[in-house]
């Protein structure tokens, strides 16, 4: 076959690659787990830029966790995410580099007031700072963690004013935190059932503390597994 006879199938090839709704491209794209093919996708064309954008619209749950995101990056998908629902940048073996900068711009996307879970587990890099900002605006969160973090109690007395439907929360060696940040989240945030204290630096006392507010609230703790005989109060 010769090159000119080549050349009609190359175009019709190429005429139904074009013909592919985007809807479709879409709901590809939404099946690829890596971000560097997502990104890799985009430059493709026009079209698959727009199919990729489309699928992170559609998705309710991200998670970077094994991915060595940045806060650019991270910052700029979770913009598109328009629907999310569950958002983990939980650090892992690569560990996301996200700073109190990424946290801001995050913070500022649409889907942030809609989130129901966030996990910042072992993000060592962050302060309040950005834990603030990003919690200030997530007031339907129901599940928290962020567990092997530096944040204080004024990361605490933050999620205790805007986050009133919070039901869990994992604050595992969160060793900054005292019995006051504690006695205050559990006091306002009047649906919360479950809370990891494992590995904190607070008095065996302030967890009897907490259980006197909240009776039915569930307190993950080493201390309490040593002490198994405590009365049921």
């Amino acid at each position: 076959m010769s090159s000119g006879d080549m050349w009609p199938i190359e175009m019709e090839l190429e005429a139904e690659i074009d013909r592919l709704p985007i809807d479709l491209l879409a709901h590809i794209f939404a099946m690829i787990p890596s971000f560097t093919d997502l990104a890799q996708a985009c430059g493709v064309c026009r079209k698959w830029k727009e199919g990729v954008k489309l699928s992170l619209g559609r998705r309710e749950s991200l998670s970077f966790a094994g991915w060595k995101m940045d806060d650019y990056s991270t910052a700029r998908l979770i913009h598109h995410a328009y629907s999310l629902r569950q958002l983990d940048i939980s650090r892992s073996r690569w560990g996301c580099q996200i700073t109190d900068h990424g946290l801001h711009e995050i913070s500022l996307a649409k889907c942030i007031p809609n989130l129901k879970s966030i996990s910042l587990w072992g993000m060592a890099g962050i302060t309040d700072k950005g834990v603030v900002q990003l919690i200030s605006r997530a007031n339907s969160l129901q599940n928290l963690n962020i567990g092997g973090t530096f944040v204080t109690d004024v990361s605490l007395f933050a999620i205790a004013d805007n986050c009133p439907n919070l039901k869990t929360i994992g604050l595992w060696s969160c060793r900054h935190v005292t019995e006051t940040g504690l006695l205050i989240l559990v006091s306002k945030c009047c649906k919360l059932e479950s809370i990891n204290v494992w590995g904190m630096r607070v008095p065996v006392d302030c967890f009897i503390g907490l259980v006197a507010i909240s009776p039915s609230l569930q307190i993950k703790s080493r201390s309490l597994l040593l002490n198994s005989m405590w009365p049921v109060l």
